[in-house]
């Protein structure tokens, strides 16, 4: 059997670093970051694919920092749906398999069950309509592609855009300020990027392909999480509930993120386990779980 070559863009970020470590040693892994492959950068992507040949193309990367996109519309759509149609394109012309990452930003958040692949998308924010947009271009351009929703994600390697991720920017505000104040109106699940990376290849062994939605099992608020942080971690500290309150020209945030999956029950694929337990599991491999050593 050939090696398979992956390329996955959005190198060194949190889902890119899990994928790119359980693909080393049965793979041809070339994970780049912005620095070193803008997407928007259709010549440089070329450049890339001439060179690599990619059986598989991971794109992991992404605009999203959610107020940012409200001001700089071009550029959310620039990277999150022009150039994941043009990824898509190549790879239905190198005949490579697409995987495109997307988000729970797609529905209004206003239903009251979790959302399923079959159930209609309402973006109500510019990050959240360019990634839809580059779904439709994902679907459209790549016969096979599989795009997969996801939310909450945390993960060992954190998130540049973010400084952090939000276990670790959580527990480092209630050092320092010593309480805190969290929504308690916004549901979703939580959701370790190492466990996600672990779903998503058994995902593209099984040959799945459309929409998929994606995370660890259960559900909670914000306010749910950081409580549990702050528990595992063993931080005392207050931790108030908020309210969600959209200010003018700020970008809209669904109430309910939570998702679930009748593509994986119908492909067979294992549930990823409760997000609870792999909150436990990323702060002791983080060396923040209560009684843990560095």
């Amino acid at each position: 059997m050939s090696t398979r070559r992956i390329l996955i863009t959005g190198g060194g970020g949190q889902l890119a670093s899990d994928l790119e470590a359980l693909l080393r040693g049965s793979a041809e892994v070339l994970a780049l970051p912005r620095s070193g492959l803008d997407v928007t950068d259709d010549d440089a992507v070329a450049a890339v694919f001439s060179a690599l040949e990619p059986t598989i193309v991971f794109n992991c990367a992404a605009f999203h920092n959610v107020e940012v996109c409200e001001r700089e519309e071009d550029q959310s759509f620039a990277v999150n749906a022009r150039a994941v149609k043009r990824l898509a394109t190549r790879c239905a012309e190198a005949n490579a398999r697409f995987v495109h990452l997307s988000t729970n930003y797609v529905f209004d958040g206003t239903g009251a069950d979790p959302y399923d692949e079959d159930d209609l998308p309402n973006p109500r924010s510019i990050y959240a309509i360019s990634k839809l947009a580059g779904e439709y271009a994902a679907l459209a351009y790549s016969a096979e592609a599989l795009v997969v929703r996801t939310a909450g994600l945390y993960g060992l390697h954190g998130s540049v855009s973010k400084g952090g991720n939000f276990v670790t920017r959580m527990i480092a505000r209630a050092r320092e300020q010593g309480a805190l104040t969290v929504v308690a109106d916004q549901r979703l699940t939580p959701t370790f990027t190492a466990d996600l990376a672990a779903g998503i290849l058994a995902a593209v062994d099984a040959g799945v392909n459309g929409t998929l939605h994606m995370t660890n099992s259960g559900a909670t608020t914000w306010h749910g999480f950081t409580a549990a942080i702050m528990e595992l971690a063993s931080v005392e500290v207050l931790v108030e509930e908020g309210i969600t309150t959209i200010a003018p020209g700020a970008a809209d945030r669904p109430l309910n993120g939570v998702l679930r999956s009748s593509v994986a029950e119908r492909a067979g694929l294992a549930s990823l386990r409760p997000w609870r337990a792999a909150l436990a599991d990323y702060l002791e491999r983080a060396g923040l779980l209560a009684g843990a050593t560095v």
